[in-house]
């Protein structure tokens, strides 16, 4: 799971497997294989980040290089 911050300030914990896209318009909204969509304040970049450090810890990014 991956945090990020909601537009109301509270952390908000995400399964990085269940994003299917991100969209910036001006907040990040990112949307979920479920259909859900969740708004956030975060940057692209730091998602982006966070996504690669959680696929690195638990060894994904192995089979990926």
């Amino acid at each position: 799971m991956i945090s990020v911050t909601r537009l109301d300030g509270k952390t908000y914990w995400l399964n990085p497997h269940m994003i299917e896209s991100m969209e910036q318009t001006p907040d990040l909204t990112i949307s979920l294989l479920s259909g859900k969509k969740v708004v956030i304040r975060d940057e692209p970049e730091a998602v982006i980040q966070k996504i690669i450090a959680y696929r690195r810890e638990i060894g994904i990014y192995k089979n990926e290089l």
